[in-house]
């Protein structure tokens, strides 16, 4: 239930919530892209339609001024200039009809009889033309007698002096405006407003959809005094989701992914702090059988041993002898091996005392230098001056130095060099090394020496790195074994220095 409460944390941390933070990030993101985009494309649509209609006026205006050189050489008799009106207005859809009129506004003659009595003159972009003498187009659009919507357009006519001598009047239709405006984008909404903000003409818009200025953009008209405004499409839901989906999808396997890289190093981590608990309840068991057992084994070994002795002293053939120094051998090798159980299986708890390690080691140093005589080995002492204290047991200290230094001699199989040194480490820790360049260990093996009863010698009982490693970690020290096969082998003890000591 536990582990199950634990695996729901690390995925909800690791992957689902990420995946709602991320998403929720990157769905607004994607949603303001979308706004940015969509508003971009109705100004793009807008630039469209302001060219497309400053296009048109302009050449309009230049059909206009074409028309009105010809007026200004038959303005004493207007009549000549109905047919040439009739021509043009039936030759160009986008007019609704073409009006000469004189310089007061007054008609003069046109294309065709839907305005013949229409006062002209009371239009305001009428007056605005014999005011400015310049292009006007009207601000609002009128509906003829045959219920067609038109714009007016309006040129004035000047002569050398630049007077007003007459005036030309265009009716733009509007649903030739409008058909062209479908011809473009048929499926946008837009209006074309004048100056006073009011429609001149609409395109796919509903009723009161104009309310809401911000989903519309506005695009000005550079020949003439109007705007363009064309409203921003509506969010494409589906467009968005697929975004999204893509986003989350690839969050979710990112999240998995560190989810499993988190999970496989948790589940290693687990199994080794559970071969760590095994190997400690192994030597639990190994010290609770060595404790009830040991001294029961080492009572009869005693006798044996004595009896032993009794009989080679009666029995002195060669052949015999030879048979109890077999015997006495094997008595002592079971001897150790008690000894040994006997260390496994003290309680942890233990009177230490504060000791100097530079003065054991030299206490150690004859025991060591003739071993290495006997081995041929050379030993070089790397030993600081000061005293190095630490919280141990003298006795059980050497012992460790002395189990090492034995492992390390029997790695040589010629001469060689072995390196003992000590020195201050991070100043709370001391360590020492102790170096040799014999055989080595196999890579396979290194894993294992650790482990209660592995050994790779052929008398060896594999507990006495076991009881070195418990001696050391019960100082609060730790050990460490690296070696490499041909090369030799380094053991490092690290030990904290005494407190008390330190702060002297």
């Amino acid at each position: 239930m536990k582990i199950r409460k634990g695996n729901f944390y690390i995925y909800f941390f690791i992957v689902v919530l990420p995946v709602l933070i991320l998403g929720s990030y990157y769905f607004y993101h994607i949603l303001k892209e979308n706004d940015i985009a969509r508003k971009k494309d109705a100004l793009w649509v807008a630039s469209i339609y302001q060219k497309n209609w400053d296009q048109f006026i302009s050449e309009t205006k230049t059909s206009l001024d074409i028309l009105s050189l010809s007026a200004r050489n038959e303005l004493d008799f207007p009549a000549k200039m109905e047919p040439l009106l009739m021509q043009v207005n039936q030759n160009d859809p986008r007019y609704g009809g073409l009006y000469l009129l004189d310089h007061t506004g007054s008609l003069l003659t046109g294309s065709v009889p839907l305005r013949n009595d229409a006062n002209f003159a009371k239009h305001s972009f009428i007056q605005e033309v014999i005011k400015t003498k310049d292009t006007i187009i009207a601000d609002q659009v009128e509906i003829l007698r045959n219920n067609q919507n038109i714009i007016g357009l309006a040129t004035p006519v000047l002569d050398e002096n630049q007077e007003l001598q007459a005036i030309l009047v265009a009716d733009l239709r509007i649903d030739y405006m409008r058909n062209l405006m479908k011809v473009l984008t048929p499926e946008n909404k837009l209006i074309v407003v004048n100056g006073g903000k009011k429609p001149i003409l609409e395109m796919n818009v509903a009723y009161n959809e104009t309310a809401n200025e911000t989903n519309w953009v506005t695009s000005p008209m550079e020949r003439i005094p109007w705007n363009i405004k064309v409203k921003i499409a509506e969010r494409s839901y589906k467009e968005i989701g697929k975004d999204l989906g893509e986003i989350v999808f690839i969050i979710l396997v990112i999240t998995h992914i560190l989810y499993l890289l988190i999970k496989y190093f948790l589940l290693r981590k687990h199994a080794h702090q559970e071969r760590k608990q095994n190997e400690l309840q192994k030597l639990e068991l190994v010290g609770t059988l060595a404790a009830s057992t040991a001294h029961e084994i080492r009572n009869p070994l005693t006798g044996v041993k004595g009896l032993i002795q009794l009989l080679s002293e009666k029995y002195t053939d060669p052949e015999d002898r030879y048979y109890f120094n077999v015997i006495n051998s094997e008595l002592k090798r079971i001897n150790e091996i008690v000894s040994e159980f006997l260390i496994l299986g003290k309680p942890t708890a233990q009177l230490t005392d504060n000791i100097n390690i530079n003065g054991t080691l030299q206490e150690l140093k004859p025991l060591i230098m003739s071993e290495a005589n006997s081995h041929n080995v050379s030993c070089i002492w790397q030993i600081p001056e000061e005293p190095v204290m630490v919280k141990c047991v003298k006795d059980e200290m050497k012992q460790v130095i002395l189990n090492i230094t034995k492992n390390a001699f029997e790695s040589f199989d010629k001469a060689g060099t072995l390196d003992i040194r000590l020195y201050m480490y991070e100043n709370d820790f001391c360590k020492l090394e102790i170096h040799d360049n014999g055989k080595g260990i196999p890579k396979d093996e290194l894993e294992k020496i650790f482990r209660p009863f592995y050994t790779s010698k052929e008398t060896g009982t594999g507990l006495g790195l076991v009881i070195c490693k418990r001696i050391i970690n019960s100082f609060g020290g730790s050990i460490q074994i690296d070696s490499t096969e041909n090369f030799g082998t380094t053991v490092t003890i690290t030990l904290p220095i005494c407190k008390e000591k330190r702060d002297q």
